[in-house]
């Protein structure tokens, strides 16, 4: 992440402001979900302007179309914190195509990011009866790849955490997990320890700082013999304690099963998060053996009055 100076409030951020659209993905309930910005014409903005937007509007990630080919169906897409720009966020990807498929009409969108190229097919079929409560999108990652975390480093991280050894479910490992940037997974061995999120944010946002993890990807499976997962993801480096939905971590994640050796045939991962914060997120996560590149699936509905 590189981070910038927010440059102070004038007419030209006033009006930038007013064209921030806001979305809530990885849900069908504004309430829920992990909230994000979405400016769908930011060609005028320099990096400092869009850092500070994204500081005003407060979210874990606001997104920024800066190129655009629209018969192509192809956008230049970055991503800032109210901090950093970030390389890849999977919430505002998601946000981004669904506000897009309302305005130019379903189909494949094609985003460039700092992290490479990254396809999403949208639909704004909302499910039978109208039922299914808001577009979808499903997002095709960058490609994964996932190693064991230094035994040292995972140490200081539990202390941060205020976790122990015991903590762990020693059926999955600790590792650094990647999809566009890195993310340190440590799966939880109990629902309860995992629910119990009480960590030290300085401590541990240096450790991520230095070591340039966006987030800590905490999951607890459900049963050895399901893909059901909850996950908490600390963000101290965007300056909040937890993000309710993480696209990028979830796809990461997908990588460290498949690394792992757990996926022996196509699998759908189902991950629910943001219960323990009241803004309930569930992300679809497919994966394939034989594939590096991993499928994450929302949906998302804009935020009404915002």
């Amino acid at each position: 992440m590189t981070a910038h100076t927010a440059p102070t409030a004038d007419s030209t951020s006033t009006e930038t402001d007013d064209q921030v659209l806001r979305y809530s993905a990885f849900t069908t309930d504004p309430s829920g979900g992990n909230p994000a910005g979405v400016v769908l014409d930011a060609t005028a903005l320099d990096d400092a302007e869009m850092v500070a937007v994204a500081a005003r509007v407060g979210y874990s990630e606001t997104a920024f179309i800066t190129a655009r080919d629209e018969a192509a169906r192809r956008y230049g897409l970055r991503y800032f914190s109210p901090r950093a720009e970030v390389a890849f966020c999977g919430h505002a990807t998601i946000a981004t195509a669904v506000a897009l498929a309302e305005r130019v009409g379903p189909g494949e969108l094609v985003f460039d990011t700092m992290a490479g190229e990254i396809r999403v097919a949208t639909t704004l079929d909302k499910g039978e009866g109208g039922n299914g409560g808001a577009p979808q999108a499903t997002l095709t990652s960058a490609p994964t790849h996932s190693h064991p975390a230094d035994e040292a480093l995972t140490e200081q991280v539990l202390k941060a955490l205020r976790w122990t050894r015991d903590d762990l479910d020693p059926a999955l490992p600790p590792h650094i997990a990647f999809a566009g940037n890195d993310h340190l997974v440590l799966a939880a061995a109990t629902r309860e320890r995992l629910a119990a999120l009480d960590y030290d944010f300085d401590a541990l946002e240096e450790l991520m700082r230095v070591h340039g993890w966006t987030t800590v990807h905490l999951v607890w499976r459900e049963a050895a013999d399901r893909f059901d997962f909850h996950a908490r993801d600390p963000f101290p480096p965007g300056g909040v304690v937890e993000d309710p939905a993480t696209g990028a971590a979830a796809a990461a994640f997908g990588g460290y099963l498949r690394a792992l050796g757990l996926v022996t045939e196509e699998t759908r991962v189902r991950i629910r998060q943001g219960e323990d914060m009241g803004r309930p997120s569930d992300l679809l996560v497919d994966i394939r053996p034989d594939e590096e590149r991993v499928r994450v699936t929302g949906r998302a509905v804009a935020i009404p009055g915002a």
